[in-house]
C-alpha cells in the first residue's frame, strides 16, 4: 500500500468534516497541532511491537505512561509516546497491555530501528533520553532556508528578493548581483528546497550511514 493511501485509510472511519472527502489530515486544523502517522516502511523510527515470546522469562516493565490516542489502520493500531514523540505500531491482535517485544527486521534501516527502540526503552525506564540525531541543528537551519527559498520562488519572488529576505539587503548590495556568491547560494537553496518538496524530504527520516 502506498504511503498516501495508507495515511488516508487512518481516517476512513472518521466522521467527515471536509465536505464528504477523506483526507490524510484534518483540513480544519493547522499542521502544527495534529500528529502525522507514518508507515514503518517509510520511517524506520516507527517501531513495530509484537507479543513477547513465552519462552523468555516473565519481567515487570513499565510502559505506556504518556501514550496519546492512536489511529487504527489496516496494519493495526498506531500510537505516539508524547514524552519523546516516538511512534509505534501494534499489529492486529497485540495490545499495549500485553508483554511486548520489539520487532526489528534485518534490512538497510536496522541501525535506525535499534536507535528508536533504545530511545523509547530509556524513556519507559525513566532514564535520560538522547536526542534524535537524524538531523543536526545546522541541518535544521539549512532545511528552513531551503523551504523558505523554494516557497518564495514558487510564489513569484526573484532570486534577489529571496536573497534580501535571507541575507539582508545590506549584505546583498555589497556585491555585484550577477557575480555575487549569494546569488549562487540562493539558487542552490531553491533547487534543494524543490527537491525536498518533490519527495526528497523522506531522506530526512533516516540517518546518513555508510551502506
Amino acid at each position: 500500500m502506498s504511503c498516501a493511501k495508507w495515511r488516508c485509510s487512518l481516517f476512513a472511519k472518521k466522521t467527515n468534516v471536509d465536505g464528504g472527502c477523506d483526507f490524510a489530515a484534518r483540513p480544519d486544523l493547522p499542521a502544527t497541532v495534529q500528529p502525522v502517522f507514518w508507515s514503518p516502511a517509510v520511517d524506520p523510527s516507527i517501531m513495530l511491537f509484537t507479543r513477547r515470546p513465552d519462552l523468555l522469562p516473565s519481567v515487570s516493565f513499565p510502559s505506556g505512561g504518556d501514550i496519546a490516542a492512536g489511529r487504527d489502520s489496516l496494519d493495526g493500531r498506531h500510537a505516539i509516546d508524547t514524552a519523546i514523540g516516538a511512534q509505534f505500531l501494534l499489529p492486529r491482535g497485540v495490545d499495549l497491555g500485553d508483554p511486548l517485544a520489539a520487532l526489528i527486521p534485518f534490512d538497510d534501516d536496522t541501525l535506525d530501528r535499534i536507535d528508536a527502540v533504545s530511545r523509547l526503552w530509556r524513556a519507559w525506564r525513566g532514564r535520560v533520553v538522547p536526542r534524535d540525531t537524524r538531523m543536526t541543528d545546522d541541518q535544521r537551519r539549512r532545511l528552513r532556508l531551503k523551504l523558505q527559498a523554494a516557497d518564495g520562488r514558487m510564489n513569484g519572488a526573484s532570486y534577489r528578493e529571496i536573497a534580501y529576505a535571507i541575507f539582508g539587503r545590506t549584505r546583498v548590495a555589497a556585491e555585484v548581483w550577477k557575480t555575487c556568491s549569494l546569488r549562487d547560494a540562493v539558487i542552490e537553496l531553491v533547487d534543494s528546497g524543490r527537491n525536498l518538496i518533490a519527495g526528497g524530504y523522506l531522506q530526512l527520516l533516516r540517518h546518513r550511514r555508510r551502506r
